[in-house]
C-alpha cells in the first residue's frame, strides 16, 4: 500500500485513471455520451488531435533504420496479433465458465490491441535494446492494428453471435486514427521542430484524453449498470488475469529469441515490444468500436489494469538487463 502511495504521488496519470472511474462512478449523467459536457464528441476531437501529434514526432528515420531486422519483425508481430489471441482462447477454454461474458470479452480485446509506441522503445532504451527496430516494430503494430484489431475483435463477437461490420470499423478507425497520424508526418518537415520544442506539453494533452475517455466509458457503463451487476471482485479479477497475460507473453518472448539465435540488443526488443499493449490507441479504439456500449467499462478495465502493470514490471525487467549486461 505504501509503494502505491507513492507512485500516486509521483504518476499523475495513474492516480486521474482512478479519479476517473470514482467521478464516474458517482457521476455517470455528466460524461455519459449525450451527457452533461458532450464528454463522446469532446473525446473524438481529441483522439484526432493526438493522433495527429503523435504523426507529427515520429521520425521517419528511425522507422528506415530498423527496418531490415526482419525475423525480429516477425517475431514481434506474431506475439502481438497472433500469440496473445491464442493464449485467450486458453484461458478461456479453463476459466471462461466462471468468468463473465463482458469480463472475456475485454480480455480479448487486450488480446487483439496493437503494441505501444512509447513505453516499447522508452523500455528498450533503459534496457540496452535494438532501439531503431523498437520504433519500427511498434509503429508497425499501432498502423496493423487499425486493420487487424477490428478483425479479430468482429472474427470473435461474430462467432459469440454479436455482430460488429468490420469494414465500418475499419473505416472509422482509420478516419480518427490514421488520417490524422498521416497527416501529422506530412507536415513533420516543415512544423517538426517547432512541435518538437512543446512535446513535454503534447505528452500532457495525450494523457488528458486518455482520462476524458476512461471517464466517459466508464460513465456508460455505470449507467448501464456496471458495478450493480459486477462489484469489486471484478477488479481483482481483472488484475490477475492481466499479470497472467503479461508474465507468460515475457517468458514466451524470451524464450523464442533465445530460439532464434538473437542478439542480446535483439531479445530486448522482441521482449518489451512484443509483451506491450496499447492503452493510448486501445481506448479509442473501444471507444470507435463499441460506441456508448454498458459494457464499455468492462472491456477497457484489462487495457487500463495492464498497462499499469507492465511499465511496473518491465521497469524491473530493464533494470535487470543492465545489470545482467554490466557483469558480462
Amino acid at each position: 500500500m505504501q509503494d502505491l502511495l507513492k507512485r500516486l504521488a509521483k504518476d499523475w496519470f495513474l492516480g486521474g485513471m482512478i479519479l476517473s472511474v470514482i467521478a464516474a462512478s458517482f457521476f455517470p449523467d455528466v460524461g455519459r455520451s449525450g451527457g452533461l459536457i458532450h464528454a463522446d464528441s469532446l473525446s473524438d476531437a481529441g483522439i484526432f488531435l493526438v493522433f495527429f501529434l503523435h504523426g507529427v514526432a515520429l521520425s521517419t528515420e528511425s522507422l528506415r533504420a530498423g527496418f531490415l531486422n526482419w525475423r525480429l519483425h516477425c517475431v514481434v508481430q506474431v506475439f502481438t496479433f497472433g500469440v496473445f489471441p491464442l493464449l485467450w482462447w486458453g484461458l478461456n477454454l479453463l476459466v471462461g465458465h466462471w468468468l463473465s461474458p463482458d469480463l472475456m470479452a475485454g480480455f480479448f480485446y487486450l488480446c487483439a490491441l496493437p503494441s505501444t509506441i512509447s513505453s516499447s522503445v522508452a523500455m528498450t532504451a533503459a534496457a540496452g535494446g535494438n532501439v531503431p527496430a523498437a520504433v519500427f516494430n511498434a509503429t508497425l503494430s499501432s498502423l496493423l492494428g487499425i486493420f487487424i484489431t477490428p478483425m479479430l475483435v468482429s472474427f470473435q463477437f461474430g462467432a459469440s453471435g454479436g455482430s460488429l461490420p468490420v469494414g465500418e470499423a475499419m473505416l472509422k478507425i482509420a478516419i480518427m486514427l490514421l488520417l490524422p497520424f498521416v497527416l501529422g508526418q506530412v507536415i513533420r518537415p516543415v512544423w517538426g521542430k517547432w512541435f518538437a520544442t512543446y512535446k513535454r506539453y503534447t505528452n500532457v494533452f495525450d494523457r488528458c484524453v486518455i482520462l476524458l475517455l476512461v471517464f466517459s466509458s466508464f460513465s456508460d457503463s455505470v449507467a448501464g449498470g456496471l458495478w450493480v451487476k459486477h462489484g469489486l471482485l471484478m477488479l481483482a479479477e481483472v488484475a490477475m488475469g492481466a499479470a497472467l497475460f503479461l508474465l507468460v507473453v515475457l517468458q514466451l518472448t524470451r524464450l523464442t529469441a533465445r530460439a532464434f539465435g538473437f542478439s542480446h540488443e535483439d531479445e530486448i526488443t522482441a521482449v518489451f515490444c512484443g509483451s506491450k499493449k496499447t492503452l493510448a490507441s486501445g481506448v479509442p479504439m473501444a471507444k470507435l468500436l463499441f460506441g456508448a456500449s454498458p459494457t464499455l467499462g468492462v472491456i477497457v478495465l484489462p487495457i487500463m489494469l495492464y498497462h499499469q502493470i507492465q511499465l511496473f514490471v518491465c521497469a524491473m525487467l530493464a533494470r535487470r538487463y543492465v545489470a545482467a549486461a554490466a557483469k558480462v
